[in-house]
């Protein structure tokens, strides 16, 4: 896999239980039941290292966090009364509860490595579905609040940078591919999101008369082929319009280490630079300190660690210290 253009691999699994509504998020007796029965089936199973976050007991900031570091979904924080989730020590697989389904099983991995998320998945679904059932059909498959999710109940995605594609002016007819083979193309957070910072999210658009296998080869092989396509733009600038390349690059490290003020918008320009040199070698810049990064300058993650609730201009100032902090911290 070309170096530095996949940041994750994501897979989620919908589950319902099957004599459970499918709006128990709205039934605060029905969602209890889901989140009760759900950890004390994880606690049966002897599936350790797991902590059941109430979303209703949490601060406004605190959630968002979860939501920023995509460890929930944003969707989640519209049923903050019923909704929890069991996050796993390692942030590496989460339980979200009561948001449209009553379960989506997540498992977040580095790089191109959708197997092994959808194998944490798996272990997870296995264990539960030891101590209750989940609602079935012989045909249909897996029954899931939405139709477009059932069957396997599967969605697998990939969290791409496409800095050149997207400067090449090629993301109109990357759309088209991804559409052809029934997959969709999003902003970081998915459906309804930006590409901010040139970040793309690759998915299947159907989870219904594939298997779950055919899903995650269906998806990187797209991912795959993208990777290719924006190597060869990066080598192409690399061999013949070094200097552009080189501007980029080193303006938006001297943006990131001098400014006083930099807006969220702002950021997500100057960062996809400096991940486009950190990943080409242009920069002496550990990927790993560049991608967290992009969690840890966010408005309620600056919040969280501040201590207090920062708004306006005095995010943006926090914003440009903690990135200097951040990026000295290099070696």
């Amino acid at each position: 896999m070309k170096h530095g253009i996949v940041l994750s691999s994501r897979v989620r699994l919908a589950r319902n239980f099957e004599d459970i509504p499918f709006d128990a998020s709205a039934k605060p007796e029905c969602a209890a039941v889901c989140v009760t029965r759900t950890t004390n089936a994880l606690a049966a199973s002897k599936m350790q290292g797991f902590d059941l976050l109430r979303l209703r007991e949490m601060t406004d900031v605190s959630r968002r966090a979860l939501a920023e570091s995509r460890l929930i979904s944003r969707d989640l924080l519209r049923t903050v009364d019923t909704a929890a989730v069991l996050v796993r020590a390692d942030d590496s697989v989460t339980i979200m509860m009561n948001e449209d389904d009553h379960l989506r099983i997540q498992a977040i991995r580095p790089e191109m490595d959708l197997s092994a998320a959808a194998q944490s998945c798996f272990q997870v679904e296995d264990a539960l579905s030891r101590q209750a059932r989940f609602a079935f059909d012989e045909q249909l498959g897996y029954l899931t609040a939405c139709p477009t999710n059932t069957g396997t109940g599967m969605r697998a995605s990939l969290l791409m940078h496409l800095p050149m594609l997207t400067k090449g002016k090629q993301m109109g007819n990357v759309g088209q591919l991804v559409s052809k083979v029934g997959l969709n193309i999003r902003g970081v957070y998915g459906e309804g999101s930006e590409a901010l910072g040139n970040i793309y999210q690759i998915s299947n658009q159907v989870t219904l008369g594939r298997t779950e296998q055919e899903l995650i080869s269906a998806v990187t092989a797209v991912g795959v082929q993208l990777a290719d396509m924006e190597q060869s733009l990066r080598d192409k600038a690399a061999n013949e319009g070094r200097v552009p390349l080189e501007d980029v690059v080193f303006r938006a490290w001297g943006a990131l280490t001098n400014a006083r003020i930099m807006p969220m918008n702002e950021f997500y320009q100057h960062w996809s630079g400096l991940r486009l040199g950190a990943a080409m070698g242009l920069l002496k810049v550990p990927l790993s300190l560049v991608d967290a990064l992009l969690d840890q300058v966010q408005d309620a993650h600056l919040c969280v660690y501040a201590e207090e609730a920062l708004t306006g201009q005095q995010l943006d100032e926090y914003r440009a210290t903690r990135i200097r902090e951040l990026l000295r911290m290099k070696k």
